[in-house]
């Protein structure tokens, strides 16, 4: 069992690291000058030049925390580093924006023409403010379908396609920091430390998302060996391969799937092993969009890559005596592979589903939680005011005695686990007990 807080102090701090990158850029800025004016109006040419630079540091920052470094992913967990790259993408945005703005305006006013006049004359500087201008349009493109009213409307996979085209924006954006920016001219410590990070940035990210998953195909030769269709609609995919067992993947960690057949191998897709890994890797997935139902009909014996394994949601992560897994849906696969798992303490399950026959896994669960000593409370029907059923109303105080002794590992669709996180804050759980894992793109 280990002590949840100095991980969460870590991560607070690596966080905040992140942030204050953003500070040692604009400092680098000032001590080159960037303040020289000789004007007050010129301060706010100063203060779009300030702009863009906290803009490239988030970005940059926002590579950092998708490149699956694993002592990131070990310090945040997946969910926290998604989130962050999530917030700063949008500080980064405003920030973009307020830099095209300033700086527009200002060479506007410095050159004695009209602002719209001035978007085309930025032109005849070359080619890479060109670039730069079509890479915001791009950034623009993907800020507003991340914005949750679209994403809504949109399929995950709509969605992913779109969003890559940060990847393109970015390389637009770089030449005209390098070429047109006045602090990197000197080639000094400024153009050095813009450098380091572009470079460590972008070899991370090639490192874990391209080189991680080609060495472990090449090293493990994943294989689809089966694919079974459950009586509640969800399929389970077994992977085997060589000596998967030393991959070093725990029971309610998850990992990015890449199926390399037809119709298939353009997505990857996050699904949380179901089942304890072992020689073979199992997957189970509900039939909630077009791939997922799609996985019914995978090939046996198509070759996989894959990222991870991803996520701190694990039994390593435990910081109390017993534990308490509360699963909404398909949810139930990282908490049935951690049942699975040897310990100590008692176990409650707390499964909840639309119907007893649409209920993923069940069988396995019982048998599961019959091995480990572990009671199961079951909810089915439609959702009352709070995360049971409105035919059951229930708490998790009330199912369970003792809760502040145990840590609760919840998963499901957002709002329910929304739901279920409060009941248990409400019953006098501990912050660092709460253990989620989220479903939400």
């Amino acid at each position: 069992m280990s002590s949840a807080p100095p991980r969460e102090w870590r991560a607070d701090a690596l966080v905040a690291a992140l942030w204050w990158v953003g500070a040692v850029g604009v400092a680098f800025f000032l001590a080159g000058g960037g303040l020289t004016t000789s004007s007050p109006v010129d301060y706010l040419y100063a203060l779009g030049r300030v702009a863009g630079i906290v803009a490239a540091v988030l970005v940059l920052n926002q590579i950092l925390l998708i490149s699956r470094v694993p002592w990131i992913e070990r310090t945040l967990g997946h969910d926290r580093a998604a989130a962050t790259h999530s917030l700063m993408g949008k500080v980064a945005f405003i920030a973009m924006l307020a830099h095209a703005a300033l700086i527009l305006i200002m060479t506007a006013h410095y050159d004695g023409r009209s602002v719209f006049a001035a978007i085309p004359a930025m032109w005849d500087l070359g080619w890479y403010m060109v670039a730069a201008q079509a890479a915001l349009g791009l950034f623009t493109v993907v800020v507003v379908t991340s914005l949750l009213i679209v994403r809504r409307r949109w399929r995950y996979e709509n969605w992913h396609t779109v969003h890559l085209l940060v990847y393109i924006a970015i390389i637009l954006v770089v030449p005209h920091q390098f070429i047109e920016g006045s602090t990197f001219r000197s080639m000094g410590p400024a153009w050095w430390f813009w450098l380091v990070l572009y470079v460590v940035t972008v070899g991370c990210w090639l490192a874990f998302r391209v080189a991680k998953p080609l060495v472990y195909a090449r090293r493990y030769a994943p294989v689809v060996s089966s694919v079974t269709t459950h009586g509640d609609g969800s399929t389970s995919v077994v992977v085997a391969g060589r000596g998967l067992g030393r991959l070093g993947a725990h029971p309610g960690q998850f990992m990015l799937w890449r199926f390399l057949a037809k119709g298939y191998w353009r997505e990857a897709h996050p699904f949380s092993l179901s089942k304890a890994p072992g020689d073979s890797l199992r997957i189970s997935v509900g039939p909630s969009g077009d791939f997922s139902r799609s996985l019914a009909s995978l090939p046996v014996g198509t070759k996989v890559l894959f990222e991870g394994p991803l996520g701190v949601f694990t039994q390593r992560s435990r910081t109390r005596p017993g534990a308490v897994f509360v699963a909404g849906g398909i949810g139930v696969t990282p908490l049935l592979a951690m049942l699975e798992e040897p310990g100590g303490g008692p176990i409650d399950v707390i499964l909840r589903a639309s119907s007893l026959e649409r209920a993923p896994l069940r069988d396995e669960v019982h048998a599961a939680a019959a091995a480990r000593g572990a009671t199961v409370h079951e909810f089915f029907g439609p959702r009352g005011e709070g995360w049971s059923s409105a035919a059951e109303p229930a708490t998790l105080g009330g199912l369970v005695a003792g809760l502040g002794d145990r840590d609760v590992f919840i998963c499901g669709p957002v709002a329910w686990a929304d739901a279920v996180e409060a009941d248990a804050v409400a019953a006098g759980v501990a912050p660092e007990a709460i253990h989620r894992e989220r479903f939400g793109w």
